[in-house]
């Protein structure tokens, strides 16, 4: 995805131009700001997807593999456009985001499945629902015939069946995304479980993050930082915890990572621009005294 991004100091009802304060054109889609995330901390990340045969197109894959990421399964496809997200941004980080797949929509099972074919492994495989569910589903197979950890951030939120989720060690939703995939919020930590009593984690913005292990909730309290721009703390987030669990880092210090990737990536605008490096996350995780927070009830 090529995010636009537009900040204004009031956002326009219907029908109403205003003036913004300032405009960016930046590199997004969920599945390439988390590829940055694990490939800045250091993984040896391999992208999968479709791009448009246009300008925007070029742009994103010479983005990614400015990032050494490797490209070669990121391939053209000429009658969609590059995917693009019109994002509006308020004086208070708030955002609100309006997605157009274009080309992610063509990457199905079949071109999942030629993609990842030729490798033999990996340490994890981790998606998103911004292509096909189909195509997602067979990636998680893959991960499971790797013996290796598969996540999954289910956004946007989509309906999920019961085959796709067995495929999943984690499941990573925020707060809206798991109450559009489970019904209820996620208040209490009787409802985080009821959810998924193993290999769920839900991100709290500010009350951090809260885990499943054998029917029990972990909490990691949210790093304190002055919020400037919050688009992509939840990729940041996650892109840190794959890194992290794929290290075989174990969980709770998979959670603080993935915290303080999230933390520092909204103190700096726009969305890959804001992704922290391996040394500003080891340096906080190292002067961190975040820990387990109190439940929630």
């Amino acid at each position: 995805m090529v995010d636009l991004i537009a900040y204004a100091d009031a956002l326009p009802a219907a029908g109403e131009t205003v003036f913004g304060s300032e405009f960016r054109l930046g590199y997004g889609g969920k599945g390439a700001n988390q590829a940055v995330m694990a490939a800045r901390l250091g993984a040896e990340v391999i992208f999968v997807n479709h791009v448009g045969d246009d300008l925007f197109g070029e742009m994103t894959r010479e983005n990614l593999a400015s990032h050494g990421i490797n490209t070669d399964r990121v391939f053209v496809t000429p009658a969609e456009s590059t995917g693009a997200a019109p994002i509006w941004v308020e004086p208070d980080g708030t955002n609100r985001i309006i997605v157009v797949p274009g080309a992610n929509q063509t990457l199905g099972s079949k071109e999942v499945r030629e993609a990842l074919a030729s490798l033999d492994g990996a340490d994890c495989v981790l998606c998103q629902l911004e292509i096909p569910l189909d195509g997602v589903a067979e990636a998680l197979r893959f991960g499971r015939s790797w013996n290796c950890a598969t996540i999954l951030n289910p956004a946007p939120a989509a309906v999920l069946d019961a085959e796709l989720l067995a495929l999943v060690d984690w499941l990573v939703p925020n707060e809206s995304e798991f109450e559009a995939t489970f019904g209820e919020p996620p208040d209490t930590d009787d409802a985080i479980v009821r959810a998924r009593a193993d290999g769920l984690i839900v991100t709290l913005g500010s009350a951090g993050s809260a885990a499943t292990l054998g029917g029990v909730v972990h909490r990691v309290a949210a790093q304190p930082v002055d919020a400037v721009d919050t688009t992509g703390a939840g990729d940041a987030f996650v892109g840190g915890f794959a890194y992290a669990l794929a290290s075989g880092m174990d969980i709770e210090s998979s959670l603080v990572v993935a915290n303080v990737c999230g933390a520092l990536s909204v103190t700096r605008l726009g969305t890959q621009t804001s992704l922290p490096d391996r040394q500003a996350v080891d340096a906080v995780v190292a002067r961190s005294r975040v820990g387990v927070a109190e439940p929630m009830g």
